[in-house]
């Protein structure tokens, strides 16, 4: 540290001086190469190949470090990894004592950093501020030995300077996200102030009032940069949902990752507004009217170029509209069977229950399950040339050449009943009703199953076994269910371990039978936890995937299916005959070191509740 206690590299410290230019500070091709060559993380004819080529970086502007990633080599202490700039990162920092650090927008206060400094001042050094408090100031640099700003910048914040480092490509394109969002934003707050001085707008309902009178320029370019840049960057954190929510002062936008809500940015009230109205006016809303809920669709592209849609749905609250957008992104929301997280057995199970003729299948669970993204993929299998596979939907969640699709709209009285009879009449071999929400609908579902046709419809119910007690409370006669049915799966979504910093750990016993219960599957030696990275955010999981509880239609399940039909009795008949429940599902999984057991006590309910 220095007397003002900023970090600073020690030049007397070993290999660090011979890094770098003694001048400019910036870090030195032939050096770096003869370390790696030393420590085994390239072979001697790579060495010779780039030093013939270049033997010095140093003034110049290509980061020494981004040269020898750019050349695809391989680690060749790990011959399948490549040596990327993240090894190279790592290779430096254990050289130097400077720890890396990944940039993450969602962790970002990006308002706060991107006042420490200008971006002239931050392009010009290559240095980006990560962090503010009120003593210390974070800044990514990718040459730790360039300090030419450190001490100039401690002066004027008056702030210790804790140095990190963060690739050259990271530094590029954070600076340009980080100021063009925060320029936008200051931009967008700016114009829509000077609309309200000059309208006479003094407060936040006058504000609201402007709005509806359509006097906000949501056409402005910095609104447009700001709804570009927050499409854009869901994608690319792999979103399922994005949160408007507008506050008094100022408001927020949360992500939803995995199934839990991150929060990423904070603008003022007025911005959010326009915001707001930007995106309906793009998903063909009625921007005039605030007072009441309303929902919409909008088609855009992520960065590779594919569609992606979005269904919008605004609610007004104390403070202007909320509006939350699901993002339905193909790739995510139809994928591969084997991507489903079924097991071989279940597999199996599943297929041969939809290659039935005709009968009823029924997947259950609550919101946000995943049963929208086992229904499409395996409709999508199911959808040959030679079958007529019709949908009626609520909404239709996405559009698929190969079925015909039918949006309920009870505007006119088509409801799910009135869509499955007119199906009906549409010569369908597979029929897929979206929920089975009343007894006209589960008595059409029942019908088209007894005239030939397969029927693949959802409940939202606890468990698989609730399934029949919901359709009998509905009213549906035993003996149809009974001859109709052909099984039942209800589902979960779980997180899965982080590859990169999960951790394994020997198995409490105890933990081990409160999880399963009985304690049928025999405890494993060690399982693995959960651990914390910048690839996950510190959560230490990394996406999701199924857990599956699979009800058939057995004799013996059959027989349980009564007027007075106890759904203990049931469970317990269709565990006799092979149903795992979804916490043995989950034990399975913890097992084989996808999830945790925390995961798996957090999503599947315990039995008591079944």
């Amino acid at each position: 540290m220095s007397a003002n206690g900023a970090l600073f590299i020690d030049d007397n410290a070993a290999p660090g001086p011979g890094l770098a230019d003694p001048e400019t500070g910036r870090l030195l091709l032939a050096p770096i190469l003869d370390g790696l060559l030393a420590d085994g993380l390239i072979s001697l004819e790579n060495h010779q190949i780039l030093t013939s080529v270049r033997t010095r970086i140093g003034n110049a502007e290509t980061n020494a470090l981004q040269v020898i990633a750019d050349s695809g080599w391989d680690n060749q202490l790990q011959p399948s990894q490549k040596l990327s700039i993240n090894v190279l990162m790592s290779w430096l920092s254990s050289k130097i004592g400077v720890p890396v650090r990944k940039v993450d927008p969602l962790n970002t206060d990006v308002q706060s950093v991107t006042a420490v400094m200008s971006l002239a001042y931050a392009k010009r050094f290559k240095i980006i501020a990560l962090d503010v408090t009120a003593t210390s100031v974070v800044v990514g640099t990718s040459e730790p030995f360039d300090e030419r700003w450190q001490q100039e910048l401690s002066q004027v914040l008056q702030k210790d300077i804790i140095k990190v480092l963060v690739p050259a490509s990271d530094i590029d394109r954070y600076l340009h996200e980080f100021y063009t969002v925060s320029k936008s934003v200051l931009g967008a707050k700016k114009e829509q102030n000077a609309q309200a001085t000059a309208s006479g707008v003094q407060n936040l309902e006058q504000m609201m009032e402007l709005g509806r009178s359509g006097k906000l320029d949501v056409d402005d370019q910095h609104v447009v940069n700001i709804v570009d840049w927050l499409l854009q960057y869901a994608f690319e954190q792999r979103a399922s949902d994005i949160h408007l929510e507008p506050g008094r002062e100022d408001s927020s936008v949360r992500f939803r990752i995995d199934g839990v809500l991150h929060h990423v940015y904070e603008v003022p009230a007025t911005v959010m507004a326009a915001i707001t109205s930007r995106i309906k006016i793009l998903g063909r809303m009625d921007v005039a009217e605030k007072r009441r809920p309303q929902d919409g669709r909008l088609k855009t592209r992520n960065e590779e170029g594919r569609e992606v849609e979005l269904r919008l749905s605004t609610m007004p609250t104390a403070f202007g509209e909320k509006l939350v957008m699901r993002v339905f992104d193909p790739d995510v929301l139809v994928k591969k069977p084997v991507d489903l997280g079924f097991t071989s057995e279940e597999q199996q199970i599943w297929e041969e229950m939809l290659s039935r003729p005709h009968g009823i299948i029924l997947v259950t669970g609550p919101t946000g399950s995943g049963k929208t993204t086992t229904l499409y993929t395996s409709l999508q299998e199911l959808a040959t040339p030679q079958v007529n596979l019709c949908t009626v939907e609520d909404p239709i969640e996405l559009i698929v050449p190969a079925f015909n699709q039918m949006q309920v709209q009870s505007n006119i009285d088509l409801d799910f009943a009135t869509g499955v009879r007119t199906l009906l009449r549409q010569d369908p071999d597979i029929i897929m009703i979206g929920e089975i929400r009343d007894v006209e609908t589960a008595q059409m579902a029942i019908q088209a199953a007894l005239t030939g046709h397969l029927v693949i419809s959802t409940l939202h119910t606890n468990d698989a076994p609730a399934a029949i007690t919901r359709l009998l409370e509905l009213g549906i006669p035993y003996y149809l269910l009974r001859n109709t049915l052909i099984g039942v799966i209800a589902q979960r979504l779980v997180r899965t371990l982080c590859p990169n910093c999960a951790q394994t750990t020997e198995v409490n016993v105890e933990d081990w039978c409160g999880l399963v219960t009985p304690c049928d599957i025999p405890v494993p030696d060690l399982v693995h936890e959960k651990g914390g990275c910048d690839t996950c955010r510190d959560t230490g999981y990394k996406g999701r995937i199924g857990l599956y509880e699979i009800m058939q239609m057995t004799y013996g399940v059959k027989k349980m299916i009564l007027p007075d039909c106890d759904i203990g009795l049931l469970r317990d008949q269709a565990i006799k005959d092979g149903m795992e429940p979804l916490r043995i599902s989950g034990a399975r999984k913890v097992a084989a070191g996808v999830t945790t057991m925390e995961e798996i006590l957090r999503v599947a309910p315990p039995p008591m509740d079944y």
